[in-house]
């Protein structure tokens, strides 16, 4: 068993580092590949991008991404416990896939949350200098770096390219999902109906998304200790039973030979990843 999970863990990094060599520092690597294993690049790009750009995948490549996660769960549980759990995982695959992309998702939302203030100073001196908002937007994007700067100088293309300034702002709102970035785009909008100060505002919202910034660090602060201790206590039981195992081989196989232990046993697990998702929402910071 530790011989099969350790020589699938090597071929998992393996993978990913040919994947990450052929993605970044040699691009023509990737022709030089075999079909399959440059297939399983191409979609490791797709997973990179969601995070580092901020691109979803298309109909077809979600659909790859799935039907690759179900086959490799699949492969998996077989190897490591039987057909049975490898059907099980499996079937389980496209969801763990889905909530890879989501978290990849929620990282490149979570990274352009970080740079708004920047954005929002950046554009208020940029107003106050004298420029209009569509000025101001195409003067701050080369200075705002990271992936809101990515998505700054995306705008200012756009609006370059003839867009309207109210579809240019409402289309960066929406493709980044930044909450942020959605209150600086309010303001530009209402000031462009109602008029008034805008620069001040925006300084304004920059001070605000720092005390957030500082209150969410302060509240993460003040529970890492207790959701560490949840964490522990949801992994205990696991760890006894590797302990069990080890003292007494065959002992965890025993459980399931009783319907009841086996009802039991299922009944534990259930429990305990139902603890875990509620201590994982409990110890959100959300605004």
């Amino acid at each position: 068993m530790t011989a099969v999970l350790a020589g699938f863990a090597a071929a998992t990094l393996a993978i990913a580092a040919v994947g990450e060599l052929a993605i970044g520092s040699v691009p023509s690597l990737r022709e030089r590949l075999p079909l399959a294993l440059r297939r399983v690049v191409v979609l490791a790009d797709v997973a990179i991008r969601i995070g580092r750009e901020g691109r979803d995948p298309g109909a077809a490549d979600r659909r790859r991404l799935l039907a690759t996660g179900a086959a490799v769960a699949l492969a998996v549980g077989w190897i490591v416990a039987g057909p049975l759990i490898g059907l099980v995982l499996g079937a389980g695959g496209p969801w763990l896939v889905a909530r890879l992309l989501r978290a990849r998702r929620d990282h490149y939302r979570r990274a352009v949350d970080a740079g708004a203030d920047a954005v929002a100073i950046s554009l208020a001196d940029a107003l106050a200098a004298g420029h209009s908002l569509r000025g101001a937007v195409a003067e701050s994007a080369p200075a705002i770096g990271g992936q809101t700067g990515n998505e700054l100088r995306r705008t200012a293309v756009e609006l370059a390219a003839g867009a309207r300034t109210e579809t240019a702002l409402e289309d960066l709102r929406v493709r980044t999902g930044s909450r942020r970035l959605g209150v600086i785009v309010a303001a530009c909008l209402v000031q462009r109906g109602a008029g008034g100060d805008l620069a001040r505002l925006l300084r304004e919202c920059a001070e605000g998304f720092a005390d957030q910034a500082r209150l969410e660090d302060e509240v993460r602060t003040a529970t890492a200790q207790a959701r560490f201790t949840g964490l522990v206590v949801v992994l205990l039981p696991l760890g006894g039973a590797l302990l069990a195992e080890l003292a007494s081989p065959g002992f965890v196989g025993g459980l399931a030979r009783s319907l009841l232990t086996a009802w039991l046993v299922g009944l534990a697990v259930a429990m305990q990843v139902a603890a875990a998702f509620l201590i994982r929402r409990l110890g959100r910071v959300r605004w």
